[in-house]
Order: C-alpha cells, then sequence, then structure tokens
C-alpha cells in the first residue's frame, strides 16, 4: 500500500527549503510551505539583537507566530516530514503554531532541521515533550546531501 506523505517546512533565509524540496522528491512527497503572515526580514532575524523579531519569540516560550494559512487540509497524510532551521538550540515557534493549528494527531512525524552547528536533538526533546500527544518518530539535521534513508 502506498502511504501519502507530506514535506511541510518553514525556511526563513531558503537554505531549508532547498533541503525540504529535494527531500519532497527523494521521499515522493507533497511540498507545502509554514509561511509566515509576515515575512522575517534580515533585521528580524539578527540573532545578536535583543529587539530582532526572532530574538523577541524565541525569549518568549508562549509566543506563537501567526501563519500565513491556517487549517491546512491534512487528512489523508500517513506521514509529515516537518523542517525548519535551528534557532537558539531548537525549533523556531512558527512550528509551534503548526502543530497547534493542523490535526497531525495519528500521523507519523519526522522532523529534520537545518542548522550552522546545533543539532536537532534538543529541538526533537522540545517538541516531544511540549506534544506527548504526537507521533514525533525521528529527527534529522540534514546539512549535507540527502538520500532515500528518510523514507
Amino acid at each position: 500500500m502506498m502511504t501519502k506523505k507530506l514535506v511541510a517546512y518553514f525556511s526563513a533565509s531558503g537554505v531549508t527549503a532547498a533541503k525540504a524540496k529535494k527531500l519532497a522528491e527523494v521521499v515522493g512527497a507533497d511540498l507545502y510551505e509554514i509561511a509566515p503572515k509576515d515575512r522575517y526580514t534580515n533585521a528580524d532575524l539578527n540573532w545578536t539583537n535583543k529587539k530582532a523579531r526572532s530574538t523577541v519569540e524565541m525569549n518568549d516560550p508562549a509566543s506563537r507566530p501567526e501563519l500565513k494559512e491556517n487549517g491546512l487540509d491534512l487528512p489523508g497524510y500517513d506521514t509529515v516530514y516537518i523542517g525548519f532551521p535551528i534557532w537558539w538550540y531548537t525549533a523556531p515557534h512558527i512550528i509551534r503554531s503548526f502543530l497547534e493549528q493542523n490535526k497531525l494527531t495519528g500521523v507519523d512525524i519526522v522532523l529534520f532541521a537545518t542548522s550552522g552547528g546545533s543539532s536537532i536533538s534538543k529541538a526533537y526533546r522540545d517538541l516531544r515533550k511540549a506534544y506527548p500527544k504526537l507521533n514525533i518518530t525521528n529527527g534529522v539535521l540534514l546539512n549535507g546531501s540527502i538520500s532515500g534513508n528518510l523514507a
């Protein structure tokens, strides 16, 4: 039986988007961008600035950036790959917005991330702890080339 797969990703600079597109191609999945209502600017992403949007969001555990689209129609997907850049050693809060606004119970969720040096392990632990009812099965850092081992 064929399984239906989706690669959903958030990418502020394009790095994660490129990995998501390649992953979708390799595993035969549909592709969906987890887009914020308001795109992040370079100034928003300046992690050295305490007042930058990304810094403010990541310092507020309750922060849930608004999505461009809410309530994505996910029934029918068996596996959803969720990709993001590592921010402050974990997943950006827009990923929590996505997880909370879409029905993902009963779906296998595989996390993937891009990073300049951090591992995905903290993001994986944080999301599993925050969403115990979701079946978050794996977390993989995709900084190199992508092969079929995630299928």
